[in-house]
């Protein structure tokens, strides 16, 4: 079964489905994902304080899973 991205899931649990995704959460702008408080953070949390879109930074991370999959 493939793992989805929700933007009620930690940050922690997103890089435990994928450590590659931490590339697109950088790529937003979240260059602390590995500080110990931000790992307990849920996307949906992280993308507010970092004035994201959260819809569609979980789009662009389940956007990646599958392509990687697809591979």
């Amino acid at each position: 079964m493939k793992k989805k991205i929700t933007k009620d899931l930690t940050i922690e649990k997103v890089l435990k489905i994928d450590e590659s995704l931490a590339d697109i959460l950088m790529g937003f702008g979240m260059h602390c994902i590995y500080c110990p408080m931000s790992l307990m953070e849920t996307l949906e949390e992280a993308a507010a304080v970092h004035e994201i879109d959260v819809d569609f930074l979980v789009q662009k991370l389940n956007e990646h899973l599958e392509n990687k999959n697809a591979k």
